[in-house]
Formats: C-alpha cells, sequence, structure tokens
C-alpha cells in the first residue's frame, strides 16, 4: 500500500496532532529533523506552531502523506526565499516519514511528491536541503536526484564530543 499525498492540507486538531505524534516518534527513533532523543510533544509544539505561522502568512507550504489507516505517515515543508535574488528555489523541511512505515520506499514517495509539486509551483527552479551528515542521508538524497552542493564540517552539534556536518543538497528541477 502506497501513502496518499495532499498538498495544502486543511489544518486541523487531528492534523497537528498528527504532525507532532510524527515528529515525536521520528525524533525518539534517531530521525535527523531537529532533535535528539529523547524528546517530548510539548518541546516540539513550538517548532510545528512556527511552521503553521509560515503558512498563514504564505511562506510556507505543507505536503503530508497519510497511511492506509488515514493516519499521518509522512511530511515535507516547502519554504519560499524571500530575498529578491533567490525566489527561483525553495528550501524543503522537516523531511519526515514514520519510523513504522521504514523501508517500504515511502521517502522515496514522498521526495517524488515534493519533486512534484514544487514543479507546479511558479518560478520556482530547484529544492535545496540541508542534512545532518553522519547518518547517510545525503546517499539516500543522492539516490533521489540531489546533488551535494556544500558542507560545513561540525555544524550541527548533537550532543557535546558528537559534532556532525550540515550537508546542502539540490535538486534542480528543470
Amino acid at each position: 500500500m502506497s501513502l496518499t499525498f495532499t498538498l495544502d492540507p486543511a489544518v486541523d486538531p487531528a492534523l497537528r496532532d498528527g504532525i507532532l505524534d510524527l515528529w515525536t516518534d521520528v525524533s525518539n527513533a534517531g530521525g535527523s529533523v531537529g532533535f535528539v532523543p529523547p524528546v517530548t510533544r510539548e518541546a516540539i509544539r513550538p517548532e510545528l506552531v512556527k511552521h503553521f505561522a509560515a503558512m498563514a502568512d504564505g511562506r510556507t507550504r505543507l505536503l503530508v502523506g497519510h497511511d492506509e489507516a488515514g493516519q499521518v505517515a509522512a511530511t515535507a515543508f516547502f519554504t519560499f526565499n524571500t530575498h529578491r535574488l533567490m525566489t527561483h528555489w525553495l528550501w524543503l523541511y522537516t523531511v519526515m516519514v514514520h519510523p513504522r512505515h521504514q523501508g517500504r520506499g515511502y521517502g522515496r514517495d514522498l521526495l517524488s511528491a515534493a519533486e512534484d509539486a514544487a514543479r507546479g509551483f511558479d518560478g520556482i527552479e530547484a529544492i535545496r536541503l540541508t542534512c545532518r551528515g553522519g547518518n547517510g542521508l545525503e546517499r539516500f538524497y543522492g539516490s533521489c536526484g540531489y546533488k551535494e552542493v556544500g558542507r560545513v564540517p561540525g555544524a550541527i552539534r548533537v550532543a557535546p564530543g558528537d559534532d556532525r556536518d550540515d550537508v546542502h543538497m539540490l535538486l534542480t528541477l528543470s
């Protein structure tokens, strides 16, 4: 069974809670989505509120994947550039697939759906994202067509003595 993707879904309590659960579960499983385990929904909530505020302002759009049970199983947030010289590309943030769905190809499906959505955004020619080095994410994104275009050694401090590279990836849409 595959995921059903929706761009710009209506934000209601079920979606909010589903994303909070997803983000918490991904983080606590060791996912590289801005937190390190252990983390609670309450710790993540302010970051999700920031995403929702940016959505309300029109600066961010949400792509969500639901599984066959209707549960939130994947997300990606698109953030548009406001600098007039960089409006031809956007950022992809908080790219997540629930741990219970790992190994089914849903990560590739999510990135493909994100690419398809971005191709429909007026004037967008590329997608940029960053990922935490040391987990093989750059290989995964590379296998999905992204190219590594930069790396800042030790820019992400996961814990004292555990610094990771901040890896910059680009997918050209043209």
